[in-house]
């Protein structure tokens, strides 16, 4: 697994990373910094990655602090909350097929003050 760090402006949150081509294209990256958008509990952000990706998503069904890739528009995903489309378990729920990479250490509910169209960046940690 790699360690990532997503910086927001209201902190920092550690992530695991799988050993996927997209999670290691994303974790030799260096540091990405992009503009996210939140649909409830999930924020996302346009990511294009130079790495072989299936053309479809792999699972709508979440759990908290997952992180997911969403192959259609190359948009790295972190699910901290419910989603719109939860149900009553409060499991976020992708509105969209999403491929799993990895998931948040510890707890990740702070990343609802990261505030709608804000700049996040993903940094490689050890």
């Amino acid at each position: 697994m790699s360690k990532v760090i997503v910086r927001t402006r209201c902190g920092e949150f550690t992530g695991d990373l799988d050993g996927s081509d997209i999670s290691n294209a994303i974790w030799l990256s260096n540091s990405i910094s992009f503009d996210i958008n939140m649909l409830g509990g999930m924020l996302y952000g346009e990511l294009p990655l130079d790495a072989i990706l299936p053309k479809e998503g792999r699972t709508t069904q979440m759990e908290v602090g997952d992180i997911a890739y969403w192959p259609g528009p190359g948009a790295f995903c972190i699910f901290f909350g419910p989603t719109p489309l939860s149900g009553e378990d409060g499991k976020p729920v992708a509105p969209f097929p999403v491929i799993k990479i990895g998931k948040m250490i510890g707890d990740c509910s702070g990343l609802e003050n990261a505030g709608d169209r804000q700049r996040i960046t993903i940094i490689p940690s050890f």
